[in-house]
């Protein structure tokens, strides 16, 4: 996925310019790209960006938007149409939008998409029951937005009506895929489409990241240099790096007092941090501790800062599926994160796992992966693990699911 600096410079939406005809190629499948953000990209933005690339050299594909600023962060070449917000009270007639412009398959990367009366297949995607724990709604939410969240989860069957709308549904593991069964969300049959990596564009900015020296800033390559201290051929490097929100399922408290017995070890916060949850997290970073706030990071700097890192880091309570872990995994850079079922199942077990709300244990598992013998064996079949998540292994998922209905 290559972003543009002027997407109207290098495509233009189907049908633009051509005398308002319709287009007269065979009938696309239909993605839901309204969800990408244009602030900065979150989970749900990147999987649908990567399954719209992948997807697209399988079958034809046209993405649906509602800003043209997204185009910046959906792959080239890829059909678009521009339709209302998911937001908008014209999204109850999404559908005959969509019937208009003679969709056949329409398949979203969220549960939620609105309309009556289709007549075209519907594949909806839920990643994760996390807000089922903590319904606190993301704040970038409109307040409407977040108070009908906040409702919706606080009960399974509006979750139910969403999902049993679809002809199919899709998650992004097998950990989600049996609660989702457990708590018996849906008669639609349910297929795995994993997450997967992307590769790595320097002008990207990770939200889900951090890096850099100041709350503002985001950073780059030459930015996240590190004074590493020379601990012998082969031997760890001491920083850790942690990528991903701070929700409070992410835990990352455990972390920040976990540094206090890890002297020699340095922990990075590579995310965008609201400026109460840094004060926070500031007020508990022990008087020996190195913790580094970074507040933002550019792809590239992100991947070079992992290559070398000591341990990606997490203590997060649940999870849909931990991208980062994956990311790690390929750089060949240890896993050490909570021991909880998702990440059993991302990291293959190839990862050194602790209770998430122990600081202690945390900081044992970091020490183990000091053992050069065991850390390179680990290592290597994490890295053989992660090679099976890819967006085309993914897309082909879909793909097929999609010929099936």
């Amino acid at each position: 996925m290559i972003p543009h600096p002027d997407p109207e410079v290098e495509r233009r939406a189907v049908g633009e310019d051509d005398g308002g005809q319709e287009d007269t190629a065979p009938k696309r499948v239909f993605v839901d790209a309204r969800w990408t953000r244009t602030d900065f990209p979150d989970g749900i933005s990147r999987y649908g960006a990567g399954i719209v690339e992948a997807l697209h050299r399988l079958r034809p594909v046209t993405m649906l938007i509602h800003d043209r600023r997204q185009l910046r962060l959906l792959p080239d070449g890829v059909p678009y149409r521009l339709i209302n917000s998911p937001f908008s009270p014209r999204e109850l007639l999404v559908s005959r939008t969509l019937r208009r412009l003679g969709a056949e398959v329409v398949f979203s990367p969220l549960q939620v998409i609105g309309g009556f009366r289709r007549r075209y297949v519907l594949v909806l995607t839920l990643h994760d029951l996390i807000y089922y724990r903590d319904p606190r709604p993301p704040g970038f939410l409109p307040l409407p937005v977040r108070v009908v969240w906040w409702l919706f989860h606080h009960a399974w069957w509006p979750q139910r009506l969403l999902l049993n709308r679809a002809d199919a549904v899709v998650t992004v593991s097998e950990t989600t895929k049996r609660l989702i069964a457990h708590h018996r969300l849906t008669a639609r049959s349910v297929t795995v489409v994993p997450n997967a990596p992307g590769e790595a564009h320097a002008s990207v900015d990770r939200p889900d990241a951090v890096s850099g020296a100041t709350e503002s800033s985001t950073a780059t390559s030459e930015d996240v240099a590190v004074d590493e201290p020379d601990r012998g051929e082969g031997a760890p490097r001491g920083e850790l790096l942690y990528m991903g929100s701070f929700m409070p399922y992410k835990n990352v408290a455990t972390l920040v007092a976990g540094m206090a017995r890890l002297p020699g070890y340095r922990l990075h916060l590579l995310s965008r941090i609201p400026p109460e949850r840094e004060r926070e997290l500031r007020r508990i970073v022990p008087s020996n501790a190195e913790v580094v706030f970074h507040n933002g990071i550019e792809e590239s700097a992100y991947r070079s800062l992992l290559r070398r890192a000591a341990a990606l880091v997490t203590a997060s309570r649940d999870e849909g599926f931990g991208l980062p872990v994956i990311e790690a995994m390929n750089a060949g850079t240890p896993v050490v994160c909570s021991d909880i079922p998702i990440f059993r199942e991302v990291s293959g077990g190839n990862a050194w796992f602790f209770d998430a709300d122990s600081a202690a244990e945390f900081a044992t598992a970091v020490r183990r992966t000091e053992n050069v013998e065991s850390r390179g064996s680990v290592v290597a079949a994490a890295r053989a693990h992660a090679a099976g998540y890819t967006w085309d292994v993914s897309a082909r998922k879909l793909s097929e699911l999609i010929s099936r209905l």
